[in-house]
């Protein structure tokens, strides 16, 4: 049995898909699922004064995101909880896991192929790379 699991989201419309793959695992209800989002972090964030206030504005992403997350906790029918890091996406999903130890990674593939794939690089095929457990990758379509 599965007791915990890590399901990283983009905010894409894959999304939808990968919540709908929980559907299919039959997951138990004593199974907790930790939903997750990885906000990626640019240089220029990581100068940000800590000491001072920070501006509603800023919120505005990391509120669309928990209220995305939200939403698809309600549906689950089993323990969950949310994590909204910022960060490298494949680094923060393989840092959850562990401290989760989670048993498996739920996570989707853009797809990318070629040219594409190198530039903007393959968050899954490196979190299937690193992962400490198995991981699901679900695909498009």
């Amino acid at each position: 049995m599965l007791k915990t699991i890590l399901v990283a989201l983009d905010g894409s419309e894959l999304s939808e898909r990968v919540i709908e793959s929980l559907k299919e695992l039959q997951i138990q209800p004593a199974t907790k699922i930790i939903l997750s989002h990885v906000i990626p972090s640019s240089e220029s964030e990581v100068e940000i004064a800590v000491d001072r206030p920070q501006t509603s504005s800023e919120d505005l992403p990391y509120r669309q995101i928990e209220k995305q997350l939200q939403s698809y906790q309600v549906d689950l029918n089993c323990d969950s909880e949310l994590e909204i890091v910022t960060g490298d996406p494949p680094e923060e999903i393989i840092r959850l896991a562990n401290i989760y130890q989670v048993d498996l990674i739920v996570i989707g593939s853009r797809g990318l192929t070629g040219l594409q794939r190198i530039l903007e690089g393959s968050v899954s095929s490196q979190v299937v790379t690193d992962a400490p457990c198995s991981v699901l990758v679900v695909k498009p379509g």
